[in-house]
């Protein structure tokens, strides 16, 4: 009797710099020979979207040639959307794994609260769909992707041969080296780390003020398993994550102190 040929697994793939960004292409070539690959993207960039819907206008979708023979729709909504809008009308199923990026610039630490890639794989987590959310610590269009889409490949081979949990959630972030000069990857903590921000401002030719945002990035934790540590010597760093923010240490505490009979 034949064995029956096991199914590929199902990948989406989005982001939150645009569909047309280098990084998405990168994950694309990282993720395309472990499964069926199918893109559906926001078409113009949405960085530091955090978890935002779209509810006031209406979504645009269409589909687009842009990955060879990979399945791929932009659509004029948030990463988040775009995770709701391939599970509903274009799957018609949940996939078996969503992958987020890869992400231009920096997501570890707080940063994962901002961020548009790493919301897209949380609402896939929500949606108890297994995510990753990828990024590369190069905020240049012409970055080099090699070390990320070979380290993204890797890790995703690895989650694939697991039994996953269905709200499976992992940050990875990729330091900007080259490939040889990565030590490897390391499990980590999130760090406890800021921006100290302050608004610049300026005059338009009106004379009206406005303002940009600016601010520097301050690591307060010194510890060496966090993803701050493991990106400053190299080292790809993964975050498991949950979509869960209950404090159950000061849970246990207020129960105990009875402080709100």
């Amino acid at each position: 009797m034949a064995t029956k040929k096991k199914e590929q697994p199902i990948i989406l793939i989005t982001n939150d710099d645009g569909i047309t960004a280098p990084g998405i292409r990168s994950l694309v070539e990282a993720a395309k020979p472990l499964g069926k690959v199918v893109v559906v993207a926001p078409d113009k960039p949405q960085s530091g979207m955090g978890h935002a819907i779209t509810i006031g206008t209406p979504l645009r979708m269409n589909k687009v040639e842009l990955f060879g023979d990979i399945e791929a729709w932009q659509t004029s909504g948030t990463p988040v959307d775009c995770v709701k809008l391939a599970v509903d009308k274009i799957l018609h199923r949940k996939p078996d794994l969503c992958l987020s990026g890869i992400n231009h610039g920096a997501n570890h630490s707080i940063n994962v609260i901002y961020s548009g890639t790493m919301s897209a794989a949380m609402e896939a987590s929500i949606e108890s769909i297994p995510s990753i959310g990828f990024s590369l610590l190069d905020y240049r269009f012409e970055a080099d992707f090699t070390a990320a889409t070979f380290y993204a490949n890797k890790i995703i081979q690895t989650i694939l041969k697991q039994k996953l949990d269905k709200h499976l959630l992992l940050n990875v972030n990729i330091p900007p080296v080259p490939k040889k000069e990565i030590k490897g990857i390391k499990i980590c903590k999130q760090a406890y780390a800021k921006y100290v921000e302050d608004f610049d401002e300026r005059k338009d030719p009106q004379g009206k003020k406005y303002y940009w945002l600016t601010g520097e990035f301050v690591n307060f934790d010194k510890s060496k398993d966090t993803d701050v540590w493991a990106l400053q010597n190299n080292y790809v760093s993964v975050v498991p994550v949950q979509f869960d923010l209950t404090n159950y240490a000061l849970k246990q505490q207020l129960e105990k102190k009875k402080l709100f009979k």
